[in-house]
Order: structure tokens, then sequence, then C-alpha cells
């Protein structure tokens, strides 16, 4: 006996099966950071890392930034399921300003390590910097997709396509944002701690 599904029912069907393959990118990219930093753990014994090492004063404001990337796409989220659309567009540009601004204050942390004289390769590096600057370059690799879904979900939104009963676009976005904000500030407190 066949069953015809309805429109409802298959939309609710592909909202789960696209909430779990992101769930799914989420364990693995977990699973990939989780090495990374077990080896940087297991790296401190050797003689040449840096017992003295601090962390530049702008990974600590990129820090907030990337925190209130996640709360304006948290309003985003909630302003559409109230179908707000001008509050939804204002949060979802908020958090593509912010995004961006996290980057340029990375790169901007990267560039007073550089003068500090910790370069990530090469006769003067050390194996403490390196593994930094592993850790945090592919962590912007995973923000340049998460910037680039943001830009797809805004160009969707002013397209009309989110509503209150069609959110998963802002959804999924909001659960790779947050993931992305979770994982920095971990990786932030973890070389705080660490270093």
């Amino acid at each position: 006996m066949d069953m015809i599904m309805t429109t409802e029912e298959h939309k609710e069907r592909a909202a789960r099966s696209s909430k779990m393959i992101l769930l799914f990118a989420i364990i693995s990219m977990t699973m990939m950071f989780g090495g990374l930093t077990s080896a940087f753990i297991v790296s401190k014994s050797r003689v040449d890392w840096l017992k003295d090492f601090e962390l530049p004063t702008v990974f600590y404001f990129s820090t907030i930034v990337i925190v209130g990337c996640s709360i304006a796409m948290y309003l985003a989220k909630k302003s559409i399921q109230k179908d707000d659309r001008k509050a939804t567009s204002t949060y979802l540009l908020v958090t593509l300003a912010l995004g961006i601004l996290f980057v340029v204050l990375q790169f901007v942390g990267f560039s007073n390590l550089i003068e500090m004289g910790y370069y990530p390769t090469g006769p003067s590096s050390v194996i403490t910097t390196t593994f930094l600057y592993v850790i945090a370059f592919v962590h912007l690799l995973h923000l340049a997709g998460g910037l680039i879904s943001l830009l797809i979900i805004i160009y969707n939104h002013f397209k009309q396509k989110y509503n209150s009963t069609q959110t998963l676009g802002i959804e999924l976005g909001a659960m790779y944002w947050h993931f992305l904000d979770l994982l920095w500030v971990c990786l932030f407190v973890f070389l705080y701690f660490f270093k």
C-alpha cells in the first residue's frame, strides 16, 4: 500500500533530514578540532614550547564579537518566527557585519603575532604558534562557509522565501553560526589556559 505524503509532511521530513545532515557535519568538525587540540596538548612536552606566550588582546575582542554574532542570529530566527521581516533583515545584516568584523580582528591578531616575532612556519617559528595558526586558519575556513551561507540566507530573505511557517534556512544558518561561535569560544578558552 502506497502512502501519499502531504506537502506539510514532505516539508517536515526534508527539514529533519537537513538538520540531521548539518548535525553530522558539526560532529565531524568537532572531532577534527578535538584532534587538533589533542595534538596541541601532546606537543607541550617539546623543548621549543613557549612558556610565557600571551594571546594578543584583539583576540579577546574578537571573542566578544563572535558571541554578538550568535545573539544577532538568534534574534533573526525569533523575528522571522513572528513574521517581523524588518527586524529579521536588521539582525541578519548585523550578524553579517559582526562576522566580517570577527574575520578582520582575527587577521589583526595574527598580524600582532607576527610583529611579536611569532611566525607560523620557518626557522624562527615554534610549535606553539604553528598550532595556533593552524587551529585559527581551519576555524576561519569554516567561518567562510558560514558567511557564504549567511549571504544566501540574506538573499533568500529579501526574496521573501522565509516567513513564520517557512524558517528552515534561517534555522539551519542559526545552528551553524551557534556552532561556529561556541567552537571559537571553546578554542579561545582552550588556548588561553593551555598555552
